[in-house]
């Protein structure tokens, strides 16, 4: 079993990820914020004030302490990545103002110097999910994931789910990928393949495989709503693990040059995950259960032990409207930080919470913060 004690809440609101790193010996904390309540309106997933920052905290004293907050409204993911000696965070913006909104905010790429985080550049974007980092050989890629378009829609081409690549001085459009709702990236290198996984609510997600020259179509993924991956490797096997929200989450095994289905995990729910590579487990982190207008998001998200090449549930602990976790180390000690985004009676302001974890605990669920 793992024991879990929540040591910190954070004051957030719509958070939908934790992009926890260091940079210059400090360790900070990213936030990202969809939206905050509208006082006097009905509560409603999808509605709020969107005009919100990404909360950067540094962790300091055993405990993370508010550090800047970016302008990006409607955030819903940040990546951090270095390029040579340069260190940069990118932000994907969903949308902007409190209704109607504005789907097309642009995402925002900032440099980060020393403490500060300083607009580098915005990209334009529509309804933006995810950035992902990619690096091969030389070369550096942004893969921003976006669009929303129902099914049996084409959106245009600039609006569907974009790669980037580092010219040297900024980035610029390298490949358009064939999407309508994208979500999600996963970088993977397995058997000398650079592969590339690519989540879509809509359409099929997929496996794309760098050719030399683009990224191609490798193989299509089982179910649909697809969220997020997670590869990882194991006593010389690759895994990937995969989420539907409104379908199963699914572990994959490498086989003969391509990923097959392993282990059904869980059932609807999954949006994200984090591997706890020092413990060989595996979060999963479920958002929400029902529809729009009626969620259940007061879930229990889990921890699974990989034994005898099973996901096998560890503990349990509740989030509400669970969007992200983030592992990380700090003198001697393990932490896990999970971001919440919806409260059980569907409000965004629901706090982000940071855990010490004990991979030797008796087990049992998470423990209260003290």
């Amino acid at each position: 079993m793992i024991g879990l004690r929540c040591i910190q809440e954070l004051d957030t609101s719509g958070a939908r990820a934790a992009a926890t790193f260091e940079h210059e010996g400090a360790r900070y904390l990213a936030v990202p914020q969809l939206a905050r309540d509208v006082e006097g309106r009905p509560a409603d997933m999808t509605a709020g004030d969107s005009d919100t920052q990404v909360l950067v905290y540094r962790w300091e004293g055993g405990r993370f302490v508010p550090h800047a907050t970016l302008d990006a409204p409607g955030g819903e993911d940040a990546e951090f990545f270095r390029i040579g000696e340069r260190a940069f965070l990118a932000v994907a913006c969903l949308r902007s103002g409190s209704g109607p909104y504005d789907m097309r905010p642009g995402s925002i790429i900032f440099e980060v110097e020393g403490g500060r985080f300083l607009p580098f550049q915005r990209v334009p974007s529509f309804a933006a999910k995810q950035w992902k980092h990619v690096g091969i050989g030389a070369r550096h890629f942004l893969a921003l994931a976006q669009c929303v378009a129902g099914p049996g829609e084409t959106p245009a081409p600039e609006d569907m789910s974009t790669l980037y690549e580092w010219n040297g001085r900024d980035f610029s459009v390298f490949q358009r990928i064939d999407s309508a709702w994208g979500y999600n990236w996963a970088g993977i290198e397995v058997d000398g393949h650079q592969l590339l996984a690519y989540a879509d609510h809509v359409r099929p997600s997929r496996l794309l495989r760098w050719n030399g020259t683009s990224f191609e179509h490798f193989q299509d993924l089982d179910g649909n709503s697809g969220r997020a991956f997670c590869h990882f490797v194991t006593g010389g096997r690759h895994w990937l693990a995969f989420c539907n929200l409104l379908g199963d989450t699914l572990l994959y095994r490498w086989t003969d040059n391509r990923f097959v289905p392993h282990q059904v995990v869980s059932g609807p729910g999954g949006r994200e995950f984090a591997w706890l590579d020092d413990i060989q487990a595996l979060v999963v982190v479920n958002f929400l259960r029902g529809t729009r207008e009626a969620p259940v998001t007061d879930l229990a998200s889990v921890i699974y032990r990989l034994a005898d090449d099973r996901l096998v549930p560890a503990v349990s602990f509740a989030t509400r409207g669970g969007t992200d976790a983030a592992y990380f180390h700090r003198d001697g000690k393990r932490y896990l930080v999970v971001a919440n985004s919806l409260s059980p009676d569907v409000r965004f302001r629901t706090p982000t919470r940071i855990y010490e974890i004990d991979p030797a605990a008796p087990g049992g669920d998470e423990k209260e913060k003290t």
